[in-house]
């Protein structure tokens, strides 16, 4: 079987195990949001997967999505970014991505000021002790959430969080739903969870997760970065 021949299948294999987990968990399918995660891979890999209907990417690297959004700029695509964020890369990614998952730092959050344009954000929560991980601490989750609220040009969807490696993934993401709630307590609107990646995206789905940015269960082994 051919990489090409296999992709529909595994991107139908995933839709598959997000509506089994929706239905485990007595909720819509509709409500959950598929971003499938195509780091390191060529741009014809877009094309082929929004030829199967998917219309969000996600991206970490600021260089490579940049290159990417302007490359795929025919197609009606909504980008992602999910990787941690420079204060001085900030406005740049604002320029193509519709949706960015990783405020998590004020200094981030005052770059990406506008009076011109909306940008649907995610404050990125960290869930280990690690401050390299990226996300905001648990104790100063509030504190940046009311930052986004008070800066122009920002929309707060939610928040996202990855699962630390070695926790089990349903407990770490009983902890992002708990902290949903605390960001919801602020901000009533901003009721949606990123998370969920290829390995645990079931257990994400259960503990109440919107956005769940899929990538190698999608798109087969990432090439290495050049």
């Amino acid at each position: 079987m051919t990489a090409g021949a296999a992709l529909p299948e595994r991107l139908e294999a995933v839709r598959r195990g997000i509506a089994d987990a929706a239905a485990e968990a007595g909720r819509s399918v509709d409500e959950i949001s598929l971003i499938v995660v195509t780091k390191f891979h060529p741009p014809r890999l877009v094309r082929d997967l929004f030829a199967l209907g998917v219309t969000d990417f996600g991206e970490n690297r600021h260089q490579e999505a940049q290159a990417k959004a302007a490359e795929l700029a025919d197609l009606d695509i909504t980008w992602h970014f999910i990787g941690q964020l420079q204060s001085k890369k900030a406005r740049q990614v604002r320029a193509y991505a519709r949706v960015i998952h990783s405020l998590d730092r004020e200094s981030v959050v005052d770059a990406l000021a506008s009076v011109e344009s909306v940008v649907d954000c995610f404050v990125q929560l960290n869930l280990t002790d690690d401050p390299a991980r990226g996300g905001v601490r648990d104790a100063d989750l509030e504190t940046l959430t009311e930052r986004v609220l008070a800066t122009s040009g920002l929309r707060l969807l939610g928040v996202m969080a990855v699962a630390p490696v070695g926790e089990e993934p349903r407990a770490a993401f009983a902890r992002v739903r708990a902290a949903s709630e605390r960001v919801r307590a602020i901000a009533p609107a901003a009721r949606y969870i990123s998370a969920g990646m290829s390995g645990d995206y079931r257990e994400a789905v259960l503990e109440g997760a919107t956005h769940l940015r899929i990538g190698s269960a999608i798109t087969g082994i990432r090439p290495t970065a050049g």
